[in-house]
């Protein structure tokens, strides 16, 4: 069952009070029944629930409208989860990661994968959802599984197909548009299907936008633990540049245009070195990461371009002084003792 009351950004409930908008539909009745303004930032899942069923009670015989929520869903590209999906390196490690982070934010039904026979499926279990919401929430969220490629690398993911337990509508051109042409109706569950040949194939380049927002938050977050200039600087921003592919010292020193030994005598001169500053990279992005995201150990680990997570662990201990998932449990604890919980699904 949903939580009622977690706190959540008002991303989703933004894009319905432009929906409504374009629709004729004031913002105030909108947001009718909750306490909401249109300048609130934050709100809990109960109300994002009732701004869904102001829009679909006025406009819910519109085919397709879910489907356009899901397609304008906005992605977090600064902070943990914002690091966590731009640091994958193949379709299966964003899928992984996409369904941990939307299945945090839907304010109904929950996203399992299961692979078989050559195909992945994200399947949404829509049965806790409320009825009368069920065809807008489970379009709305079977559509942002292809959006995160438009929003991440500039194109919609390639998918096999789409599949809704519910009937067609009379007009698919808007499902279509945002699923393709390959869509099944009255099927037994809601889910989009991936061909397994295409999931360990490495991503296409990064959206420019969004890679410069993912190494913004990986810069502040460094300089606010330790500033660096001159040369280290250097090296540390070409560290963060290209999130999920950290360069060795080699590549480094070629993009400073030094060979490796110049490289490391003046990193000596500023009392530091290549492995030290690739550490201090590793160790906050890592706590990032474990402290704000469910990923495994191991996908942290490959994220931050370890062969196997043995080493990463290794790592940890050495600079903290525990395994990754003590570190984890300890930070659970001080913020369930805080008694402020982050919003979920923050950009």
């Amino acid at each position: 069952m949903f939580d009622r009351d977690l706190r959540r950004t008002t991303s989703g409930v933004r894009v319905l009070i432009a929906l409504a908008d374009e629709r004729g539909m004031p913002a105030l009745d909108c947001l009718s029944g909750t306490t909401l303004t249109p300048e609130d930032e934050h709100c809990t899942t109960h109300q994002e629930l009732r701004v869904v069923r102001n829009l679909v009670e006025r406009f819910g015989n519109e085919p397709g409208l879910g489907a356009e929520a899901g397609h304008r869903l906005e992605l977090p590209r600064s902070g943990p989860w914002g690091l966590a999906l731009l640091s994958s390196r193949t379709l299966r490690d964003l899928i992984d990661a996409m369904v941990r982070y939307l299945d945090r934010t839907l304010v109904a039904g929950r996203l399992t994968v299961e692979e078989t026979s050559g195909e992945l499926r994200l399947r949404f279990d829509d049965t806790e959802t409320p009825p009368p919401l069920r065809v807008f929430l489970t379009e709305r969220t079977l559509a942002a599984i292809p959006a995160v490629g438009r929003e991440l690398y500039g194109a919609a993911l390639s998918t096999a197909r789409t599949e809704f337990r519910h009937a067609a509508p009379a007009d698919i051109r808007r499902h279509r548009e945002n699923f393709g042409t390959d869509l099944a109706f009255d099927a037994p569950a809601n889910a989009v299907v991936f061909d397994g040949r295409r999931l360990d194939r490495p991503l296409p380049p990064l959206d420019e936008r969004a890679r410069f927002t993912c190494t913004r938050f990986c810069r502040d977050l460094l300089e606010r633990h330790r500033p660096r200039t001159g040369v280290a600087g250097g090296v540390r921003e070409l560290l963060i540049r290209t999130p999920g592919d950290i360069p060795d010292q080699i590549a480094v020193a070629n993009e400073l245009f030094l060979s490796p030994r110049t490289l490391s005598r003046r990193l000596n001169e500023e009392q530091t070195s290549f492995r030290a500053l690739l550490d201090e990279v590793r160790q906050l992005l890592s706590e990032q990461l474990l402290a704000h995201t469910d990923l495994t150990t191991e996908q942290v680990a490959a994220r931050l371009g370890y062969a196997e997570a043995a080493s990463f662990i290794r790592a940890f201990r050495r600079w903290k002084g525990c395994p990754p998932q003590e570190f984890r449990l300890r930070g659970g604890r001080e913020l369930a003792v805080s008694g402020t919980p982050a919003p979920v699904g923050a950009r």
